[in-house]
This record gives structure tokens, C-alpha cells and sequence, in this order.
């Protein structure tokens, strides 16, 4: 296909991406309210005639003049790029599905199918997090002192933990993904556990903003039996993969082993000699030139 008709297939696709986003956003303006409350269901609010004191509760508020309508088009368009991620996402994948071999379409459909549940059980398990972690961070006000939150702050607190908990949960699929290239094996991911888990209570504890205990063991805990799920599976693929090939456990600068026994020759056939030229082979001229042969 010429590069005029790829760019003009690009565009098309775009167009269509772009368009099933624009109507959701249209759609989700009306819903601006339900969605900013639902968002921010994690924050303890003041109920009716109660006042903030000592981080009991909190007011969710708007800091500035412009930050309602502002809110509602940063939460509008964000709820199209989500909801209709559907559309755009197929008319990515339908403008590069034909250029990919059909065991490159084949990894291709594995990822997307278990990568798209890791990631809603990670953002399902940051929203459970959520509402522990805002009282928790509330709670640490002084008596004496009230709470009044920006609605912003709340929102970007929220797409924070959701984004960080879901793509936590990614890093088993990638380890999964590195072996079955060849990059990582098994075995080497087995002698990393210690690191490994050292290094996610270390990550889990500086992601999550509360002081309990109780967000780093929600986002560690999961994390680290999804790491040793993917060693288990790496480790039975090498196993699979020494078995279809005797040669899969050397290393890039190791050579297989070869096998000297010599073989028989065997008898060898008589070939008739073929002159050098057509004209020597006719036994008819036995004229010499100078002495020579050679017609030449």
C-alpha cells in the first residue's frame, strides 16, 4: 500500500477515535455532577449542620472562580477517554493488525486479554484503598483546626492512586512477557525474590500517603503473589522450552556440542575428464598451430 494510502487510513481511523470521544465527553457534561460525587465518595464529608474540628470530617469545595467549570471539562473529557476507549483502542489495533505476523497478532491478543484485568483489579483495589486512606490523612488535623479540601486535589488524589495501583499491577504480565522473549528466565527471577519483595513493601509504603500499615500491605501483598505467579509460569516455559530444543540453555557465546565421529566415505565414482573447450573435444581436428593444440 503506498504511504499516501496509510496516512489516509491513519486519519480515518483517528477521525473515528476522536469522534466516539467527543460524543462521550457531550454525554458525560450532563453527568458532570454524578460522576464528581461519586469520585469523591472517599472523602468523610461534613454532613448538615456538622462543623469540621480535629479531622472528624471535611468540606469538598472549589478554590477559585473558574474551578467548577474547569472540573467539569477535565472530569467530562476524562470519562470519554475512558469510556470510549473501546473504539479508539479497536481503531488502533485495526490500523496496525495488518502489518503484524500471525504469532506477533497471537502475543498480541494474550497481553490485551490479561492485561486489561490486571489493571480494573488494581483501579478496583485503589478505590477500596481510597476511603481508608482519606480518613487516615484527615484524622492527622489538629483540634482546633477544620478541613476544607479542593475538589481538584480530591480528583487528582483519586486518578493518582488509581493509575499507580493499576499499573502496579502490570509488572507480573511484563516479567511474563521478558521470558517469553528469552530475556529474563525463571531461574534468575527465583534469585531476585528477596529484592523483589523488599523493593515493593519499600515502593508500596511510599506510594500510599497513609501511615498505617494497611495501604502498603493492600498494594504490596497482591503484587507480590502475582510476581511469584509469573515466576511459576516462567519457570515451567523453560522447562517447555529445553524440552522442544536441547540447545535453549546455552548462553549466547557458548557453542553446542558436536558430534566428531567420523563417517564413511564410501566408493568413489570414475568422472570422465571434460575438455576445457567444445572444440578439443572433436577428435577429427588434429591440426597443430605453432606446435600447439590450443585452436587459439
Amino acid at each position: 500500500m503506498p504511504l499516501v494510502e496509510h496516512l489516509r487510513e491513519l486519519r480515518n481511523r483517528m477521525s473515528k477515535g476522536l469522534l466516539a470521544i467527543v460524543v462521550v465527553t457531550i454525554v458525560a457534561v450532563f453527568y458532570s455532577e454524578q460522576i464528581m460525587s461519586f469520585l469523591s465518595e472517599s472523602v468523610p464529608k461534613c454532613g448538615k449542620g456538622e462543623e469540621s474540628d480535629g479531622g472528624n470530617c471535611a468540606d469538598v469545595v472549589f478554590n477559585t472562580l473558574t474551578s467548577p467549570f474547569t472540573t467539569t471539562i477535565r472530569i467530562s473529557l476524562t470519562t470519554g477517554i475512558i469510556v470510549a476507549s473501546p473504539v479508539w483502542l479497536y481503531q488502533l489495533w485495526a490500523f496496525i493488525a495488518p502489518g503484524l505476523h500471525k504469532n506477533e497478532k497471537k502475543y498480541t491478543y494474550a497481553f490485551v486479554a490479561t492485561a486489561v484485568p490486571l489493571f480494573t483489579a488494581g483501579a478496583y483495589l485503589a478505590y477500596i484503598i481510597l476511603p481508608i486512606s482519606m480518613k487516615v490523612l484527615i484524622s492527622l488535623t489538629p483540634t482546633g483546626s477544620g478541613n476544607l479540601v479542593s475538589l481538584d486535589e480530591v480528583l487528582d488524589f483519586t486518578t493518582r492512586m488509581v493509575l499507580v495501583f493499576g499499573l502496579a499491577f502490570e509488572l507480573p504480565l511484563i516479567l511474563v512477557m521478558l521470558n517469553m522473549t528469552g530475556m529474563v528466565t525463571g531461574r534468575r527471577m527465583v534469585g531476585w525474590w528477596r529484592g523483589v519483595v523488599m523493593g515493593v513493601f519499600v515502593f508500596g509504603a511510599v506510594i500510599t500517603p497513609t501511615t498505617d500499615p494497611v495501604g502498603m500491605i493492600a498494594l504490596a501483598g497482591p503484587i507480590i503473589v502475582l510476581y511469584f505467579g509469573a515466576v511459576g509460569f516462567s519457570l515451567i516455559n523453560d522447562r517447555r522450552r529445553r524440552r522442544n530444543n536441547p540447545d535453549a540453555g546455552l548462553d549466547d557465546d557458548e557453542a553446542s556440542d558436536l558430534d566428531h565421529t567420523p563417517e564413511s566415505v564410501g566408493s568413489v565414482e570414475t568422472v570422465a575428464a571434460v575438455p576445457a573447450l567444445p572444440e578439443q573435444a572433436d577428435s577429427s581436428r588434429t591440426s597443430r598451430v605453432n606446435g600447439y593444440d590450443d585452436i587459439t
